[in-house]
């Protein structure tokens, strides 16, 4: 078969399509002829030389993929070769074929097509996981959202509005902040030109957010602290910002609240699991309602898959990248 090689790290060049070895479908795993995967930024650190795949993963890049299952692994019950499936990996998604654990399949929802359906795995395990299952956003709380225009973003503005809260963004201009808004984002904050933590005390009468979603990381520590309201949770899942960063424990203290952190790719595979399980329960019936849909910007042929590096990095998008085998 044929996938996108790193031979060694560098820009979106460093990316070639080439033949490699065929995957085989272990214990437990299912083989997936992939029609589209999609673009993360974990797979553009992985291209530059800062994020390895964990031990037993492909050392393709893509974190996702959509397709139909071609033969399935010993001890594999519940799937049958010719279903359709999107599915979150730690690896190997660039490619015309991967093996996947079975507990990371779920199928195609009602109402998207095949290709798009590459767009949720990794966003909507990302959101669902940090946003409900660990900071346990409710009804009627604020949650906001940093990069309210990217893939997490989107998925995390129409989640949040699915449930009942209330959703504040920051992005990059008056074009992410309209898209935002069109997703049913409630505050719009400019973070070129706009304090974060003033507008959002000033949006919600001092309060603050009760969740947090962060992908900067460092960068925003302090101030996310400031903006969180009092028993606040903040879920960091990025560090574009940095990894270093002093924290007052006082102000952690006097607002009762809770910071987490974590990564999805090298969670045990029982965790991945769950996550997908409660993603199919949860979020699957939202988007066959057309409550939840997946937000794509461009789809690239998997050969020009530097291209779509580019504009990641470029950052001129709003939602997601996909590649098309």
């Amino acid at each position: 078969m044929h996938a996108i090689t790193i031979e060694r790290p560098g820009g979106p060049e460093a990316l070639v399509w080439a033949e490699v070895t065929d995957p085989v479908a272990g214990e437990g795993e299912v083989l997936v002829e992939v029609a589209a995967s999609a673009v993360n930024r974990a797979d553009v650190l992985q291209r530059q030389g800062f994020y390895d795949p964990p031990p037993g993963a492909s050392v393709h890049p893509g974190l996702e993929c959509s397709g139909r299952v071609v033969a399935l692994g010993p001890g594999v019950s519940g799937w049958a070769v010719g279903d359709e499936v999107c599915a979150l990996l730690s690896g190997g998604g660039y490619a015309e074929r991967v093996a996947v654990p079975a507990g990371q399949l779920l199928p195609v929802p009602k109402g998207v097509d095949l290709v798009t359906a590459a767009a949720l795995p990794e966003v909507v395990a990302t959101v669902w996981s940090n946003v409900f299952m660990v900071a346990g956003l409710r009804p009627g709380e604020t949650l906001l959202v940093h990069g309210g225009s990217s893939g997490i973003g989107t998925m995390a503005v129409q989640l949040g509005k699915a449930v009942g809260a209330r959703v504040a963004v920051t992005a990059g201009g008056e074009r992410k902040l309209a898209r935002c808004a069109e997703l049913g984002a409630d505050i719009l904050i400019d973070y070129r030109e706009q304090d974060f933590v003033e507008e959002l005390r000033a949006a919600t009468g001092g309060a603050g957010a009760d969740v947090i979603l962060d992908i900067i990381g460092a960068k925003y520590l302090a101030r996310n602290l400031e903006a969180l309201a009092v028993n606040g949770r903040l879920a960091v899942i990025g560090l574009q910002g940095g990894v270093k960063a002093e924290l007052d424990l006082r102000t952690l203290l006097a607002k009762r609240a809770a910071i987490t952190a974590t990564t999805l790719r090298t969670r045990p595979l029982e965790e991945k699991a769950a996550i997908m399980a409660a993603v199919g329960e949860h979020v699957w019936p939202l988007i066959a309602a057309g409550r939840v849909r997946p937000v794509v910007h461009a789809a690239y042929p998997i050969a020009e898959a530097a291209e779509a590096h580019r504009v990641m990095e470029a950052g001129t998008h709003v939602g997601k990248l996909l590649l098309t085998v």
